[in-house]
């Protein structure tokens, strides 16, 4: 099992590729609440770098390691149907969200997560769940419209 550095690393780096894919896909949807919610999420992305970079003096230019590698599978087989009212893309997007709040969760929890981090990680799940169930929204929005 990862321990929490390496979880908080791939967080990072995770959050920094999310967040270059959500800017690229606000650009890509003429749909104007998805662009709307998909810059909101990259700004959240953004937040997480930040906040981790800053309170755990961490580098987020490293290596991506797994989770990183998952979330940038879900991108690569997304960006493709960018721009379509496309169910199931939505639907990726809202899993790979799930994961990232369950691992928030984890983080939370766990006692070898410095005070300083464990309080940015508390401050953003707020909003990272917002943006999630905002996501979840609009993919049950679009499955009812089919």
């Amino acid at each position: 099992m990862k321990n929490s550095t390496q979880i908080l690393h791939d967080l990072a780096s995770a959050s920094r590729d999310g967040k270059s894919f959500y800017e690229q896909a606000a650009k890509k949807v003429d749909d104007t609440g998805l662009k709307t919610l998909f810059t909101r999420i990259a700004n959240v992305k953004g937040d997480i770098v930040q906040g981790l970079a800053t309170d755990s003096r961490m580098s987020v230019n490293m290596h991506s390691g797994a989770m990183a590698e998952d979330f940038n599978k879900v991108y690569g087989e997304v960006r493709p149907h960018l721009g379509e009212r496309n169910y199931a893309y939505l639907s990726k997007l809202e899993e790979s969200e799930s994961h990232l709040l369950k691992t928030l969760d984890k983080l939370h929890n766990d006692k070898d997560i410095p005070a300083g981090t464990r309080s940015v990680i508390n401050h953003l799940v707020p909003e990272v769940r917002d943006c999630h169930d905002l996501l979840q929204a609009r993919k049950i929005e679009l499955r009812k419209a089919a």
